[in-house]
């Protein structure tokens, strides 16, 4: 029978990272506060135990409201649990003793974690970690889990728990009592470098101009790294084609049609979306480099008077980042919203985040008719529409102007990036891809080319196939927005997953890799691509998202009205677009 422990702590303690220290799992992490939104669970041996460990949401009080702080009140008082691994921040502990006391006044087991003992030495700081052991009656180990440093004390601390679990007696201390006589630190906690760095990108007017440069500089890296690595690629799956499934095939014989649905259908399809894998792993490492570092907290702080505006606060565009990654995560997020109402209405924004699916379809279409010094610029305004939007529903949406809740964001200090943090957000982002590659984009590419190849007796691709007669059918309300019919055959099994649009291209034009990037130059004109994006940009979630945010909602309403606001938005802005440059070009 195995022990049920949990890991608890503030926001931004490091739990996520011990966490997978312990468990060798790979639970996101990053320099930032509420990154743990759902519960991660593993199980690890610990000395002869088996531990069934759950990493819970960080808190900041057991008596709070929020979802988070009863979703872990909830599972301290309702699921058995026998230890707790309490992770607390060195540079923080006058802040994060005081839940301490509260989680040690509950009389289980536990293990006290000062955490970031790295960050603490730079800053000064010094623990007496056995008289503070001593003063509190919890076993206490101080430690580094970014850099790996500390784990051995930790476990032998861990074994004594799981040998010996004694409830920790009733706490008589107090957190201003242990500050004076267990931790030494200087007047000014944080580095004088970290200040003057602040008084610069949060400067109340430069501050958001800078992230913006910022964010072009770097997707300006990631083209400049990525395209060469893409055009490789589509290459080699060309040469995989020619070389080795065409003959191969031809070998083996059979009907036509398999040939054409395994080479026109699925090799096709999943070539070209496997062809953009480098600038998506590229660019979320790079995000991954700017989270590590603590400055996207201090873009949610920038934006906070701003979303103060709309009835919400930082917390929303904090999820709107996150959606950024994948808008499920994000949706799931929100619970550390309090308000029911600034719920609902982030919820109702997140999907209008540029997420990483729809950056594989952005991605092919910059570097199929942009250069390398336009591309990042249209790609950096597709970044701001999207926030954009988001704004105007938030606008639209909100009946009471003014957010009550008082915002409070931990502002991480800066650090430098860990490279195995990095490599893992990239590393994830493909893993997340693959599988969806085995789900989503398999089926809808297989589902595409039968529509542009029944019947049988015609010929593929012809105005007599069902996937033209679709496409001709929606004709009069996509054309006055510069989408033809090949297109919304791409667009409407976008709806199932984003990373199904590029793959249904391929198949409708029966092309792939360099092929399909010179044919989709040569189709297009670039203000028609732009028009394209937009509307992939805006148009509805796909189908995990409006499940999600179903799930968390509660509202069938809500999920119906984010598929109508984002349909009507997505044809109103494309169309004033796409007419405005009809104008300007002719």
């Amino acid at each position: 029978m195995s022990l049920r422990w949990v890991m608890l702590g503030m926001p931004n303690t490091g739990k996520s990272t011990l966490f997978n220290r312990l468990s060798g799992s790979k639970s996101r992490v990053g320099n930032w506060p509420g990154l743990t939104i759902d519960i991660h669970t593993a199980r690890i041996l610990v000395g002869g135990h088996m531990v069934h460990l759950a990493d819970l949401p960080g808190i900041h009080d057991l008596n709070g409201h929020s979802e988070d702080e009863r979703i872990v009140c909830s599972h301290l008082n309702q699921e058995g649990v026998e230890g707790i691994l309490f992770v607390t921040n060195a540079t923080q502990l006058a802040r994060q003793l005081p839940l301490v006391h509260q989680v040690q006044s509950l009389g289980i087991p536990m293990a006290l974690v000062i955490n970031m003992m790295d960050e603490a030495t730079k800053l000064g700081v010094t623990v007496d970690a056995t008289a503070l052991s001593q003063r509190m009656g919890i076993p206490l180990v101080p430690i580094s889990a970014r850099l790996n440093q500390g784990l051995p004390a930790l476990d032998q601390v861990l074994r004594d728990l799981a040998d010996h679990p004694t409830p920790p007696p009733s706490p008589q201390w107090s957190a201003h009592a242990l500050m004076a006589s267990c931790v030494q630190q200087p007047a000014l906690l944080s580095a004088p470098w970290t200040q003057a760095v602040d008084r610069i990108l949060l400067h109340r007017v430069l501050g958001l101009p800078i992230f913006f440069v910022l964010l072009l500089l770097m997707f300006q890296l990631v083209f400049s790294i990525g395209k060469p690595i893409q055009d490789g690629l589509a290459l080699l799956s060309q040469d995989i084609r020619q070389l080795a499934l065409e003959p191969g095939l031809a070998v083996l014989g059979g009907p036509s049609w398999i040939s054409g649905l395994l080479l026109d259908g699925v090799f096709n399809g999943l070539a070209t979306v496997a062809s953009f894998v480098p600038l998506i792993v590229l660019f979320f490492m790079a995000m991954g480099l700017v989270e590590d570092m603590g400055y996207l907290s201090r873009a949610a702080f920038l934006m906070d008077a701003s979303m103060a505006r709309l009835g919400l606060d930082g917390r929303s565009f904090v999820m709107m980042i996150m959606g950024m990654g994948c808008n499920v995560p994000a949706l799931m997020g929100t619970r550390i919203i309090r308000s029911p109402r600034q719920r609902m209405l982030t919820m109702l924004i997140i999907p209008f985040s540029l997420c990483s699916a729809r950056l594989q379809v952005f991605a092919f279409f910059i570097a199929a008719l942009f250069s390398a010094s336009t591309g990042p610029l249209v790609l950096l305004g597709l970044y701001a529409l999207s926030f954009l939007t988001a704004f105007v529903v938030a606008l639209l949406m909100s009946k009471d102007r003014k957010s009550a809740e008082p915002f409070i964001l931990e502002m991480p200090p800066y650090r430098l990036p860990s490279l195995a943090h990095i490599w893992q957000r990239g590393w994830n982002e493909l893993s997340h891809f693959l599988r969806r590659a085995t789900r989503f984009i398999l089926l809808g590419v297989i589902l595409v080319w039968f529509l542009t190849h029944y019947p049988f007796d015609v010929q593929p691709g012809s105005a007599l196939t069902w996937g033209a007669q679709l496409g001709d059918w929606l004709k009069p309300v996509m054309q006055p927005i510069g989408i033809d019919p090949q297109l919304t055959i791409a667009l409407l099994f976008g709806f199932v997953a984003k990373e199904v649009v590029l793959g249904s291209l391929a198949v409708v034009m029966g092309l792939e890799g360099q092929a399909l990037t010179d044919a989709i130059a040569t189709h297009l004109a670039p203000t028609q691509a732009i028009a394209f994006m937009i509307f992939t940009l805006i148009y509805t979630p796909c189908v995990s998202t409006l499940a999600t945010l179903k799930a968390e909602s509660k509202s069938t309403r809500l999920v119906v009205q984010s598929v109508a606001l984002g349909l009507g938005l997505a044809w109103v802005t494309t169309w004033l677009f796409y007419q405005t440059s009809l104008i300007f070009v002719s």
